[in-house]
């Protein structure tokens, strides 16, 4: 079974900067796929960030929403089976609860998700 738990979310100003984590336990070895999602309050929970690796770590890749471009990177760290998304120039609008999600661990497919952080950004 695949544990995921976020930290790092909290209050920050308009432009400042964050840093979540999402550690996972279980299975680690294999090609994987996290994404970063968030839910504001009344919308609907939009993908954020996503990265890929293969099964030895020779390839891998990462995606962006078009509103976080430039401004947040999802990164990983195998030894401490962990990913991270680093948020800089933070605005208003990026307040909301983020979300990590895996739907492939360990080259098991499956739809894992932690409990979520809250971020809010402050005008």
């Amino acid at each position: 079974q695949v544990q995921l738990v976020e930290s790092g979310g909290g209050l920050v100003q308009a432009g400042g900067s964050l840093r979540l984590s999402c550690a996972a336990s279980g299975r680690t070895f294999g090609a994987s796929r996290m994404t970063w999602f968030r839910q504001a309050p009344g919308k609907e929970r939009e993908f954020v960030a996503r990265v890929y690796w293969s099964t030895y770590g020779t390839s891998s890749s990462t995606s962006y929403a078009d509103s976080v471009k430039g401004r947040f990177t999802i990164s990983r760290d195998n030894a401490k089976n962990t990913v991270y998304l680093q948020m800089n120039s933070l605005k208003p609008e990026d307040t909301a609860v983020y979300y990590c999600n895996s739907d492939l661990f360990g080259s098991r497919p499956g739809d894992y998700w932690g409990q979520g952080t809250q971020v809010t950004v402050a005008s």
